[in-house]
């Protein structure tokens, strides 16, 4: 931690080796307190919500480990977080894994106070089931916000299994009726494969979701998407939501809905940098399945899309706190 400007930062690999200490997010000290940050790295190890192979309950740990080969400065945007806000690791939400209501609660009473110490939050996943009760406590209450949303699926169907309105695949549906999305500032990014059905899209584009398929945004390059993206958002508050199947199952086939023809890393980092200088409200990467990758670079590509997020929060934060220049 620099006791003079009051930042913490990443145990110095010079001194401890990465494969040495307590595995923290970006290396970083664990701090309990939300007041004391200015973005909260959190884990929310829970996958109750799948359909198809479960797993990503054990993504943060993986994640927390794999983000000691993150260091201090993005070497494309010149970013370095820990000199914009005060980041550390806010440790893990506490889930009950046989109860999803419950685990619900919990998660949305952890976000809730999250916001009430003045943090933003950075999550690691978790199936995308937890994005919703993230919303519930970060915006329940108050004025709907915008959504950033890369994934190889749109994620509002109705329900499964003869009307379970609670999976990884009904987050979003549900957000937009709680209303804690503005639907009209949604976009999802790299969407694809086989469908259910003709109609499985009808209601996020009834409700004003910009959908973007893979060919469109393959078409367009990373920087038309960004273009587009920040048209759909604007300037409001928005959330960042990146499902790690929304890349090709070649680089990261440890998820549990793996979608052949999806985004390389590359293009995925492309994309997150070209997104600076929105007014996030927090972000997540969910859907790291570890299982299904025994190598570890699923998890190794889920930290660092959390380093290229954490970026841009930092910006935000440092934005809003005048730590950037012309701020």
């Amino acid at each position: 931690m620099d006791q003079g400007q009051g930042f913490f930062e990443p145990l110095d690999v010079a001194v401890y080796p990465r494969f040495s200490g307590i595995a923290t997010f970006m290396r970083l000290p664990h701090v309990p307190d939300p007041a004391q940050l200015d973005v909260a790295l959190i884990g929310v190890p829970w996958d109750a919500g799948v359909t198809n192979r479960p797993g990503a309950r054990h993504g943060p740990r993986a994640m927390r480990d794999a983000s000691g080969m993150m260091r201090r400065v993005n070497h494309q945007t010149r970013v370095c977080p820990y000199e914009l806000a005060r980041i550390a690791d806010l440790g893990d939400v506490s889930v009950n894994p046989c109860d999803l209501d419950e685990t619900m609660g919990r998660v949305e009473a952890f976000f809730r106070a999250v916001r009430d110490g003045g943090a933003v939050p950075l999550t690691a996943g978790g199936d995308h089931m937890i994005t919703l009760p993230i919303l519930r406590g970060l915006v329940g209450g108050g004025d709907p916000v915008g959504l950033v949303h890369f994934d190889a699926h749109s994620d509002t169907t109705d329900s499964y299994f003869g009307g379970t309105k609670l999976t990884h695949g009904t987050p979003f549906r549900r957000a937009i009726e709680e209303g804690l999305l503005d639907p009209g500032r949604m976009i999802q990014v790299g969407i694809r494969g086989s469908m259910f059905d003709l109609h499985d899209l009808d209601f996020a584009r009834d409700a004003g979701v910009r959908i973007m398929f893979i060919e469109e945004a393959m078409d367009l390059g990373p920087a038309g998407v960004t273009a587009e993206i920040r048209r759909v958002v604007g300037e409001a508050p928005c959330y960042l939501t990146f499902d790690i199947d929304s890349l090709d199952p070649v680089y990261a086939p440890g998820t549990g809905t793996p979608e052949a023809g999806g985004f390389t890393t590359f293009q995925a980092q492309q994309m997150l940098r070209g997104l600076r200088g929105l007014n996030y409200v927090g972000g997540d990467v969910v859907e790291v399945a570890p299982p299904f990758d025994p190598s570890g670079n699923t998890a190794l590509v889920g930290a660092t899309m959390m380093f290229e997020i954490l970026c841009l929060l930092a910006e935000t934060v440092g934005k809003r706190q005048g730590r950037l220049p012309g701020a």
